[in-house]
Parts: structure tokens; sequence; C-alpha cells
């Protein structure tokens, strides 16, 4: 049976990656209006991979005896100004979540739970990999500008990105 706090703080994570969900599916309309239909569909895989995250803190939590409870989400910005605005919001986003779930695992060390401990280190080298991603395509889009040749090609590479889901270990 899971503590009390870590129900709350799992339920909170869970909206916390809906939310992320949200925030990813609004970055995808935005580039389909500007017709950079690979930036949209790279968004587009990012939105699974949040559900995906939600999804397993979800059965994790029903799994331990816990209780789902589901919050209202926020809306998420809908306005940005470039790529180049677009991957610095969502880079800062992962720093956020990276925060928010390193929280988790202080409580979950705190409380002394450690399935939670196992389960979470899968989320922790997530975070590893989703800041990096959002970093390395920052660093590309500030070098090729929010215009030309560049971000087309860019575009076309990331039309390439497929959704595979890894599970983990525990």
């Amino acid at each position: 049976m899971i503590s009390k706090k870590l129900e709350k703080a799992l339920n909170e994570q869970i909206n916390k990656e809906l939310y992320s969900e949200y925030y990813y599916l609004g970055m995808a309309a935005w580039f389909n209006n500007q017709g950079l239909d690979g930036f949209a569909n790279f968004f587009k895989v990012q939105v699974q991979e949040e559900r995906f995250h939600a999804m397993k803190m979800f059965d994790y939590l029903t799994d331990r005896g816990g209780k789902v409870e589901l919050e209202t989400i926020q809306k998420p910005p809908q306005d940005f100004e470039s790529a180049e605005d677009i991957f610095k919001k969502a880079y800062e986003h992962e720093q956020f979540v990276t925060k928010s779930i390193n929280d988790l695992m202080d409580l979950a060390i705190a409380e002394n739970d450690h399935a939670t401990r196992n389960f979470l280190n899968w989320f922790v080298e997530e975070q590893v990999e989703e800041e990096a991603s959002m970093d390395e395509l920052l660093t590309k889009v500030r070098m090729i500008g929010s215009k030309g040749h560049g971000l087309l090609m860019l575009d076309g590479q990331l039309a390439q990105r497929t959704f595979n889901p890894v599970e983990s270990e525990a």
C-alpha cells in the first residue's frame, strides 16, 4: 500500500504529465499552422510520450492500492513567436518536469518506499533524455534561425520521428 503523501504527489504528477501532453499539442498546432508539419510531428510524438508517462503513473498508483484523482488540466499557452521560442519553452518545461520528478524521488526516499524509488528511476533517466533532446533542438534552431533552407531541412528530419514506447524493467 502506498502512503497518502505519495498518493497525492503521484496524482499531482499525473496531472503535470497530462498538462505536458496538452502543452505539446498546442505547440504541434502552432507548427501545423506555420506549414511546418515535421516540427508538428515531433510534438505530436511528444504528446504520445507524455500520455504514456501519465498512464505509467496511473497504472502504478492503482497497482499499489492508491486512488487516482484526476484534476482539471490547466489551459496551455497557444501563442508563440517562433520555432526558437517554442523549443526554449519546451526545454524550460522539461526542466520543470525534471524538478518535479526529483521532488517525487525525494519524497519516496523520505517515505522509505523502495518500490516507488525503483519505479521513479525510469522517469529520472527519461528526463535526462527529454532535456537533452529539447536542448539539442533548441541549439539547432538557434543556429538555423527562423527562416530558410535549414529550417525546412530540420522539418524534414523531424517528420521521421515515431513513437516507440520503452517499458521500464520495473
